[in-house]
């Protein structure tokens, strides 16, 4: 029992203290910087969507008024939308759009191929329906081109969370920092094992096409470029921002498709597990690590327990565990403010291991095809977008405020 304590505690730190400040030391003692300049390639902007009429409208315009000079085409693709999502892009051609209508629902991936396969500019942008692009965050992105061992850019996603719940307010604020933080040490060192799917980009010539389903291109993607020899870097000038569910129960079915989508990327590309990926290091300690978390969390306390009667040290231990468990679960349960607000640490952090746990339930399980499990009821899919339509936008933002499942 000892010995299950030990291994427990040791991977435990580890994975939220030991490797991101390991991260940190090697990208202050040993950076890898890359050379940066004034360029201004020409520009693909890829916009998947699916049923996205609500917000579309809003999106379109903000492409359209984008201050950077030289995009050659925006290319949305929608994915067997049954809103009206097709029809009126059909009517926006005049527009200068570049429409690609995909009849049968396939998933984002699949999408986002069709969308690739059409670009023609240089650098192909990937961006999603909520997010609101900074002024100037485009030419900040594409400068990191400049140095020619840049394949893959990502930006620097600015989380709004107004209104929030203190659980789902601490994975958008306190969570989302620590891992920016880490992906920027990363991108120091060498390449960051995922990006925000929201708003990246990359060189044309090294798209990769994905497999259909797939749910995760954010990390797909740049470690397929990272495989070629190029490396994925993060621009912290670069402002993208966006919003994230506004309850801890929507934040958790966004997590559960997210670590889902983990043991999918490893299923549909085991050579993220080989010597072929440069980063595998960070791909197992960042990412790997965090999937069985919750399982040596378990182990811990079962140990402390085991041990618990012949020390009191150990006794302490698993006290101090349960209550951050019992503190967690009732900051989850329960509005009360001052209570909520204490437990939203150890709410988000049970949210994200009880969203792991999930994950792995849902990637082995799954009755239908994985890309689909966060996909909502019908009716209640409607019910939702009938409700975001009648909001006035966030001004302050850019940003419609929508709770849910995104449409892309």
């Amino acid at each position: 029992m000892k010995l299950l304590f030990w291994i427990s505690f040791i991977a435990l730190l580890y994975t939220y203290v030991g490797y991101p400040v390991a991260m940190w030391i090697r990208a202050r003692l040993w950076p890898r910087p890359w050379s940066t300049a004034a360029i201004s390639p020409s520009v693909s902007i890829v916009l998947a969507v699916h049923n996205g009429l609500a917000m579309l409208p809003r999106k379109i315009e903000h492409l359209l008024g984008l201050d950077y000079p030289n995009i050659k085409e925006i290319i949305v693709v929608s994915d067997g939308s049954t809103d009206g999502t097709s029809e009126w892009l059909e009517n926006k051609r005049d527009l200068g759009l570049n429409v690609i209508v995909l009849r049968e629902h396939g998933g984002k991936a699949v999408a986002i191929n069709a969308g690739m396969a059409a670009a023609t500019a240089d650098v192909l942008l990937f961006v999603d329906i909520r997010p609101e692009i900074a002024p100037g965050a485009i030419q900040q992105l594409v400068s990191n081109f400049a140095d020619p061992t840049v394949g893959c850019v990502c930006g620097n996603l600015a989380l709004r969370h107004a209104g929030h719940d203190a659980a789902a307010s601490a994975v958008g604020g306190l969570y989302w920092r620590y891992e920016q933080w880490i992906r920027k040490c990363e991108a120091l060192c060498d390449s960051p094992v995922g990006v925000y799917g929201g708003f990246y980009a990359i060189r044309r010539e090294l798209a990769t096409a994905q497999p259909a389903g797939t749910i995760l291109d954010d990390m797909f993607q740049p470690l397929s470029i990272v495989r070629k020899g190029y490396r994925t870097v993060l621009d912290p000038r670069a402002f993208v921002y966006d919003v994230w569910p506004k309850k801890a129960s929507s934040e958790f079915h966004r997590k559960v498709r997210t670590l889902a989508g983990n043991f999918q990327l490893i299923q549909l590309a085991p050579w993220t597990l080989s010597l072929q990926n440069r980063v595998l290091f960070q791909f197992v300690s960042h990412k790997l690590m965090r999937l069985i978390a919750p399982y040596l969390m378990v182990f811990l306390l079962l140990s402390m327990l085991a041990l618990s009667a012949s020390s009191s040290l150990y006794a302490e231990f698993a006290a101090t565990q349960v209550l951050a468990l019992v503190l967690a679960i009732l900051g989850l349960r329960f509005r009360i403010p001052f209570l909520h607000r204490i437990a939203a640490p150890s709410s988000a952090l049970f949210v994200l291991n009880a969203a792991a746990v999930v994950g792995l339930y849902r990637f082995l399980f799954s009755p239908r095809p994985l890309w689909k499990i966060w996909t909502s009821h019908p009716a209640a899919q409607k019910n939702r977008l009938s409700a975001v339509s009648q909001l006035p936008p966030d001004t302050s933002s850019g940003v419609l405020p929508i709770e849910g499942e995104s449409r892309y």
